[in-house]
């Protein structure tokens, strides 16, 4: 085995043989492991929060044999490599960056590009949309947006998606005014005391605050989880000086409580 992807395959085959593998690895599925995968990904986007590049290497190993476990049940199924993998995102990355292979051809490189970033993001949406061709009929503009992507994540691409052909607002003001809009009729749902359209009303919120999110550029995920470090990190020192008083935190008030956090804050965390 002449490198350390080839190890790797080559130790999946063995977790996955039929007489000698692991119990536990033979008998999953695409299904089984997919909550793996997407566990995965958060710690590599956690370790990257982080600066923790040590972790980081970790933990694509860990994105990595994911992968590799797909490719091999697919491939004991007699239906694609994971050679068959790289050779299709290499061609799909070629077609997509024609500004860098003129030709197609990844041993040819062409003119340092012209274009702006804009330019290349609508020639990359342009290449996307002759790749995909012609919509059947009955099928939805949404339909490309995965119903089991995260929640936030889902809205922020379905609002990209209508913003595409026009089904959006020219500016930032309205999204303010719609947040403020969807902040009232939860208040109003809540004075009926009905979980249901509370829940229902929480949701516009949430989806209108994300819209916000898009139009700033922003992505509502990284920004709430970037929000969940700096209280994790306040919290802790909170936890730190009540313990340095010899308390537990169920013997503070919430007004203690809310010195300490103001505390933290001064510190600077």
């Amino acid at each position: 085995m002449s490198s350390k992807v080839e190890q790797l395959q080559y130790l999946m085959s063995c977790l996955r043989d039929e007489a000698f593998g692991c119990t536990w690895d033979k008998k999953q599925t695409y299904k089984s492991i997919a909550p793996y995968t997407l566990e995965e990904a958060y710690e590599v986007l956690d370790a990257i929060e982080r600066e923790d590049f040590d972790h980081l290497k970790e933990e694509l190993g860990d994105l990595l044999f994911q992968v590799i476990f797909y490719a091999q049940m697919a491939e004991e199924e007699q239906r694609f490599t994971f050679d068959d993998i790289a050779a299709g995102i290499v061609e799909k990355m070629l077609r997509r960056h024609p500004h860098v292979f003129p030709e197609g051809d990844i041993t040819r490189f062409g003119e340092p590009t012209m274009l702006s970033e804009e330019q290349i993001a609508q020639q990359w949406q342009q290449i996307k949309a002759q790749e995909k061709g012609k919509k059947p009929d009955g099928s939805s503009l949404l339909d490309e947006v995965p119903a089991s992507m995260p929640a936030l994540m889902q809205a922020v691409k379905i609002q990209q998606k209508v913003a595409k052909v026009g089904f959006d607002w020219p500016d930032v003001a309205p999204v303010f005014d719609k947040i403020r809009e969807e902040l009232d009729e939860l208040e109003e749902a809540m004075k009926e005391q009905n979980r249901l359209h509370v829940e229902e009303e929480m949701g516009d919120v949430l989806f209108a605050v994300s819209n916000l999110a898009r139009h700033l550029n922003v992505s509502p995920d990284v920004a709430l989880n970037k929000t969940n470090i700096k209280f994790r990190r306040r919290f802790g020192r909170i936890e730190a000086l009540v313990s340095a008083q010899n308390k537990t935190l169920t013997d503070c008030s919430l007004e203690e409580l809310d010195r300490y956090w103001d505390q933290t804050k001064r510190e600077g965390l």
